[in-house]
């Protein structure tokens, strides 16, 4: 009887996600900025794939995973920034039920994924600096491969759980969402159903699937630090850590806006800086990992040249011809 009475209380067909609604004067600014933060991050990502696939040179772990994680941001952007955008020209930003259960699991599964990936790269850089002798043995294609299943099931996994979790409450008040995308801790705020164990459980959730991976990456770093100090020669030593520096600038404004989103107390005064945090991890990260591999990688740099020259090349030839 208890269950029926709460289901015939809900009374809303979807919900209004806020976004970034009380900056009504920067409307104008913000959809032209996120439009191109949008394009550069879609562009950028899969031309980082593209030469990752394309360039004999590119295949090794450290480079099957950047084109693992590339893949993941381009889809881990359009989760949600597309609808952001339609809303700021349109104004529409209401969101069906469904539709916000689906967008909260994409977007926790590739989070969770992400913050595996990141542990493995860091793991993988660790192998080819601390222990340059094993690296080939340890981390060859077969298991690369393996770890990178292992981090998108894990994230799938993590994700399932807490959808099935949400996919059981009941909204029947409130229908606006205080961010520009459906998260778990602002969908237990306006449940109208007993989220007391959801919430004791979160927490526990969060930790397995979130800290493991964060100390690993840690641990992985104090490591290569040490190691490279240890070098005598200056050269070497920049050498080695130029190898690992673009991936600790991704992991560093990562992790650090993450802490300060999940982290922080959700009190009123810092609600504006929980949803600044996200936007760095969730629209600016995604952007500047291509721009950081790319422009501070040698490798990747040299793969771009090769395929812009290819690319000239053909069509020069193709205009000859024609």
């Amino acid at each position: 009887m208890a269950d029926t009475k709460e289901r015939n209380q809900t009374s809303i067909a979807g919900f209004i996600l806020l976004g970034f609604g009380n900056l009504h004067e920067l409307k104008i600014l913000l959809f032209p900025l996120f439009l191109v933060i949008y394009i550069v991050t879609v562009a950028g990502n899969i031309l980082i794939v593209g030469l990752v696939v394309a360039d004999q040179h590119l295949h090794t772990p450290m480079y099957f995973f950047l084109g693992n994680l590339s893949c993941l941001e381009t889809c881990y952007t359009s989760t949600f920034l597309p609808r952001m955008l339609a809303s700021l020209l349109t104004g529409d930003r209401s969101i069906s039920v469904s539709g916000c259960h689906v967008q909260f699991y994409i977007f926790g599964s590739l989070l969770a994924t992400e913050c595996c990936l990141l542990s493995v790269m860091s793991y993988d850089r660790y192998l080819a600096i601390c222990k340059p002798l094993q690296y080939a043995a340890h981390m060859n294609s077969r298991f690369s491969f393996q770890l990178a299943v292992g981090c998108w099931l894990t994230g799938s996994v993590a994700s399932t759980i807490t959808a099935c979790w949400l996919s059981q409450l009941i909204f029947c008040g409130p229908n606006e969402i205080d961010h520009f995308l459906c998260d778990y801790t602002t969908l237990i705020k306006l449940s109208c159903s007993d989220t007391s164990l959801m919430v004791l459980m979160i927490f526990p959730l969060s930790f397995i699937f979130i800290l493991p991976p964060f100390l690993l990456t840690l641990a992985s770093y104090v490591y290569i630090i040490s190691t490279v100090l240890r070098i005598s020669s200056s050269t070497g030593r920049q050498k080695a850590f130029s190898t690992c520096s673009s991936h600790l600038i991704v992991v560093t404004i990562f992790y650090g806006t993450l802490f300060v989103v999940y982290m922080l107390p959700d009190t009123a005064a810092l609600r504006d800086l929980n949803k600044v945090s996200s936007a760095f991890y969730t629209i600016l990260t995604p952007m500047i990992n291509p721009l950081i591999y790319s422009l501070r990688n040698k490798e990747v740099k040299e793969a771009l040249r090769k395929a812009l020259s290819k690319t000239m090349t053909f069509t020069t030839n193709h205009k000859f011809f024609s």
